[in-house]
């Protein structure tokens, strides 16, 4: 591993009026080996937003095919040791990189998450969230009732993905939550408790519009990956 690995930052971008506050963001990290790679998942909106920043990105266009399909495409496009994943509407502090790149080293980490600031749809912090646990069988035990991760705040090396795979493009909105569930079955996920990402809530974001789909989703995610985790807690707790 030299020095400084380069970090893929991965933006999926539809019809996303904070399109241009995300790229922003992540092209005033501290940290300087990075790439910026929005996928534009087939939008008719806001993309006039892109044009100051098409030089310093590279952008990719592709049919409309959700989040899942346009994170997967960003990712078969890096060329970085590292993934990291901004949602169009949300923004990175400057250091985000910087600062979770080195947890990780000190860590031998491959796949990390961190806490997080609300803003609002002005851009205003209104609160934090920080996610520890008293134990690995404590955040296993919450990932059996939903997910504490935040995936903008995650960021992984690239390894992971030729070992579990890419996301499931068949879970339109909990992707995420299945991709660390297969994540855990082989690797640790560790945690840093400093707030690096600036979280949006809105009115049109997708949490609010479609909460009733992705708790079923979450249903069939739980179902799924119960067993598994229930045998990850008892490993924690000396259980055979």
């Amino acid at each position: 591993m030299t020095d400084k690995p380069k970090v893929s930052i991965v933006i999926p971008f539809y019809n996303c009026e904070y399109i241009d506050q995300a790229i922003a963001s992540a092209l005033a990290q501290t940290y300087d080996n990075i790439e910026i790679i929005v996928v534009d998942d087939g939008s008719t909106e806001y993309q006039h937003l892109l044009e100051p920043y098409k030089d310093a990105i590279r952008y990719y266009y592709k049919p409309n095919g959700g989040t899942a399909s346009a994170l997967n495409y960003g990712i078969t496009k890096a060329t970085g040791q590292y993934f990291a994943w901004l949602s169009a509407d949300d923004r990175y502090v400057p250091e985000k990189i910087e600062r979770q790149l080195a947890f990780m080293n000190r860590a031998g980490s491959v796949a990390s998450h961190t806490a997080y600031y609300y803003i609002d749809a002005g851009g205003g912090r209104t609160g934090e969230v920080h996610v520890e646990f008293a134990g690995k069988s404590h955040f296993y035990e919450t990932l059996l009732s939903g997910c504490p991760i935040n995936g903008c705040s995650v960021m992984v090396h690239m390894y992971v993905f030729e070992r579990i795979g890419l996301f499931d493009e068949n879970r339109r909105y909990t992707h995420d939550y299945d991709l660390w569930l297969r994540l855990l079955q082989f690797f640790e996920f560790h945690y840093l408790n400093e707030c690096l990402l600036e979280y949006r809530v809105h009115g049109t974001m997708g949490t609010l519009n479609h909460w009733d789909e992705i708790q079923q989703d979450m249903l069939v995610i739980q179902a799924k990956y119960g067993d598994i985790l229930r045998t990850l807690i008892a490993k924690e707790r000396g259980i055979r």
